[in-house]
C-alpha cells in the first residue's frame, strides 16, 4: 500500500449535497435543433414545457420517489423562467392540495400556460425559492427573457419570489448576450450563496448553459474522469447528485452530529500517547545518567 491515499475526507457540516437538474425540453429545444436562429423568435418568449417535455418531468419525478430523493431534499431552488418552474413543481411538487382537511395554495395551478396539466399540491413537499442567480445565459434570445413576478404568481402561487427585486425582467437585454465567463462566474456566486444557506440537501432545477459553464470552472482541477463527469452537458430532466464542500471556510455551523466526549470527565490518555510520553521520559533519564 503507498504512503499517498486516493480517496480523501472532509468533516461532514462542512459539506451539503446539491441535486442539479436541467429543465425537461422546451419548445425552444426543439426548434433550435432544426434551426439554431428560431432561438430569436418572439414566439419562444419564456419557453414552456412540450407534451414530451412533460413526459420526461413525469419520468423523473417517478425516479426521485422511487429512490427515496423526495423525502430527503429540504428545499427546491429554480431558475424564474417557466420551463424550470414547470419542471421543478412537477418533478418535486406535493400529491394533492387536500390532505387531512388541511388545504394550501398549489405550486402550481391547473392548466398552467396552457400546458393541460393538473394543479401541482403544495402539501408534503419541500419549500420552494425562485432565484435569478441561476437563470439561462442573460440577453438577446427570447427564450431566456422571464415574465412579471406578478404574472407568475397567478401561475405559481406557493413559489417564493420574495429575493427577485424587480417586477419586470431588468436582466435580460435584446442586444448583448451574457459570456461565457461572466455566467460562469454567477454560477459560481450562486454556488457559494447555495452554501450559505442552512439546508443541507438541495435541488436545483436550472439551465444547461449555466450548469456546465459553471460545473467546468469548479473541476478544472478534478481527475480528467470526474471532470468529464462533472461538466459535461445535462440531457432535458437529467439529474445529478453532487457533494458541495466548504474548503473557503464559508461556513461557521458547527456539526449537529459531533459529540465532544469525555462526559463525565475521566483519564482518558491514548495508549499511543502513553508510549511516547514513556520513550520520553525514559530518554530524560538516559540523559540524565550520562551527564551524572
Amino acid at each position: 500500500m503507498g504512503d499517498t491515499a486516493g480517496t480523501a475526507i472532509y468533516p461532514l457540516h462542512r459539506c451539503k449535497i446539491v441535486h442539479l437538474v436541467r429543465h425537461a425540453q422546451g419548445v425552444h429545444n426543439v426548434a433550435s435543433e432544426k434551426d439554431h436562429s428560431a432561438l430569436m423568435k418572439e414566439e419562444f418568449f419564456d419557453a414552456n414545457v412540450t407534451p414530451l417535455g412533460w413526459k420526461q418531468v413525469d419520468c423523473l419525478r417517478e425516479h426521485v420517489k422511487k429512490c427515496g430523493l423526495t423525502k430527503r431534499v429540504e428545499l427546491v431552488v429554480c431558475s424564474p423562467l417557466l420551463r424550470t418552474m414547470q419542471t421543478a413543481v412537477g418533478v418535486f411538487g406535493g400529491e394533492n392540495n387536500y390532505t387531512n382537511g388541511v388545504s394550501a395554495p398549489p405550486l402550481m395551478v391547473e392548466n398552467a400556460a396552457k400546458s393541460g396539466r393538473p394543479a401541482v399540491s403544495s402539501l408534503n413537499c419541500p419549500p420552494f425559492l425562485a432565484v435569478e442567480a441561476c437563470r439561462e445565459r442573460l440577453g438577446v434570445h427570447p427564450c431566456d427573457k422571464r415574465r412579471s413576478i406578478s404574472e407568475y404568481r397567478t401561475l405559481f402561487p406557493a413559489i417564493d419570489f420574495s429575493l427577485i427585486e424587480t417586477d419586470e425582467d431588468v436582466l435580460w437585454v435584446p442586444d448583448v448576450r451574457e459570456t461565457f465567463e461572466m455566467l460562469a462566474v454567477r454560477g459560481m456566486k450562486f454556488i457559494d450563496w447555495l452554501w450559505t444557506r442552512e439546508e443541507k440537501e438541495i435541488a436545483v432545477v436550472t439551465h444547461s448553459g449555466l450548469l456546465c459553464h459553471t460545473l467546468r470552472k469548479y473541476s478544472s482541477e478534478c481527475h480528467p474522469t470526474v471532470r468529464q463527469e462533472v461538466s459535461k452537458y445535462f440531457a432535458n430532466c437529467e439529474l445529478r447528485s453532487l457533494v458541495l464542500v466548504d474548503r473557503s471556510m464559508l461556513g461557521t455551523d458547527s456539526s449537529s452530529f459531533n459529540y465532544p466526549g469525555k462526559i463525565p470527565a475521566g483519564l482518558d490518555l491514548p495508549s499511543d500517547v502513553a508510549d511516547e510520553k514513556k520513550h520520553l521520559e525514559e530518554e530524560s533519564s538516559s540523559q540524565k545518567e550520562l551527564k551524572v
